[in-house]
């Protein structure tokens, strides 16, 4: 999908989103991080996926295709940090509260996005973040209110004169903040290493499914939530009562029914409840019958009256 600003009608929602992505990643050989892939999808739309309900989503660098729709903008001049960049990023927000994300996290989830938001909320601190494994403060993996931020930037540029190279923690250090522990998804990728084991990550048995079915959905732009162990236990039984070949083609035919219908997960539901039914009975007409004993339970004929005796 090209890269555009959300129809007006998208902005209702709750927080707006800053995602910085114009880095010079050093670390990297000056690669294009926000490229790089996870999983089959860019860096950079990993993390759109995870604030895919914000009402603004603004990416900080320059133009490219995103798989969802965002707003651009760039610090002046471009390269001036992440303060600049963030500074650059709020103008274009007008939520209450503003999540600000750096474009490098592989393992950001809807779930951690609505975790903080609801932090936030509860504490009264102007401010809830990440740290890492080692405790660190995450300050691109954090919702914050939007009018602090709007207060200590002001009192940043006054002070210096502008924000151009200024550390994230000159920012933060003068904000309430509450902290959530979270070694997974405050894990970025600054080094090919960190990228490697992100990669082997994902591959892991207790990982790929999900990650298969979310890499697909973005892919085909898809954005139903669906219970994949129904369709997981319609495709086995469809594997184990019929044939191999019938668990894909049964499990396509469940969605195109859906589809049809334009129901939501439930029509999904249905579609499947309906067909692991039928290839239960198809399995168990497969199944050769008992034996029958109805002649043995039979009541025997009266002796023929011209034969007895």
């Amino acid at each position: 999908m090209t890269a555009h600003e959300p129809p007006d009608a998208a902005h209702d929602a709750s927080y707006d989103a800053v995602v910085l992505a114009g880095g010079a990643a050093r670390r990297l050989g000056g690669a294009d991080k926000p490229g790089l892939r996870v999983g089959g999808r860019a860096l950079l739309d990993r993390v759109l996926a995870a604030c895919a309900d914000a009402g603004t989503t603004v990416v900080v660098a320059d133009p490219r295709p995103t798989a969802r729709p965002v707003r651009w903008a760039r610090e002046d001049p471009p390269g001036a940090g992440p303060v600049a960049a963030l500074d650059a990023g709020l103008r274009h927000t007008t939520a209450d509260v503003v999540v600000a994300l750096s474009a490098d996290l592989p393992f950001l989830e809807v779930a951690t996005v609505r975790r903080l938001l609801t932090v936030l909320r509860s504490s009264g601190a102007e401010g809830a973040l990440l740290t890492d494994a080692d405790g660190r403060d995450q300050p691109l993996v954090a919702a914050y209110r939007t009018s602090a931020l709007r207060r200590e930037l002001a009192a940043l540029t006054a002070e210096h004169g502008g924000l151009t190279g200024l550390p994230l923690r000159r920012l933060t250090a003068a904000l309430d903040l509450t902290r959530v522990p979270d070694p997974v998804a405050s894990f970025d990728c600054d080094t090919w290493d960190d990228l490697a084991t992100a990669r082997a990550r994902i591959r892991e048995h207790g990982h790929v499914l999900d990650e298969w079915i979310s890499a697909v959905k973005d892919e085909l732009g898809i954005d139903l939530d669906v219970d994949t162990g129904i369709l997981l236990d319609l495709a086995r039984d469809a594997a184990h009562g019929v044939a191999r070949p019938a668990a894909p083609l049964t499990t396509f035919l469940v969605g195109y029914a859906a589809a049809q219908g334009k129901g939501g997960p439930e029509a999904v539901a249905e579609a499947a409840r309906k067909a692991a039914a039928l290839a239960l009975r198809w399995a168990d007409e497969d199944t050769p019958e008992a034996p029958s004993d109805a002649k043995a339970d039979a009541p025997q004929a009266a002796p023929d009256a011209d034969t007895a005796g």
